[in-house]
């Protein structure tokens, strides 16, 4: 058997956090990126962007970036508003969300911009 990877982290340095499944794989190329949201849109889920701080980032509570885009589909359109957050928040991890509106719950989120570190 293959040995475990360890991903050190602490809660004092927050560039060492994971966030979510996909912070524990190389940074998405915008390609990745543009599969994911393709992949969103084509289950029907509606897209969502929220912002935080990255020391509060690992909290419950994210900042929404304007209203949820209910049946959005265009994938550009979607991609456009992650980055507006982005430049408007550079301080801030930016986390795009899928929601599930079948099982009411998140399908997926992942964080698709990490802010600049104060440390």
């Amino acid at each position: 058997m293959s040995e475990m990877q360890d991903y050190r982290s602490s809660l004092s340095d927050p560039r060492s956090r994971r966030l979510g499944t996909f912070s524990y794989l190389t940074e998405m190329s915008p390609e990745r990126l543009r599969r994911q949201v393709e992949f969103i849109v084509g289950k029907g889920w509606s897209p969502a962007i929220e912002h935080a701080e990255p020391e509060n980032a690992t909290g419950h509570y994210w900042y929404m970036w304007k209203l949820p885009m209910f049946g959005e589909t265009d994938v550009q359109h979607i991609l456009d508003e992650a980055q507006a957050c982005h430049e408007a928040h550079p301080s801030h991890h930016v986390r795009l969300i899928g929601y599930d509106n079948h099982a009411q719950s998140q399908g997926t989120a992942m964080v698709v911009f990490r802010g600049l570190d104060k440390a």
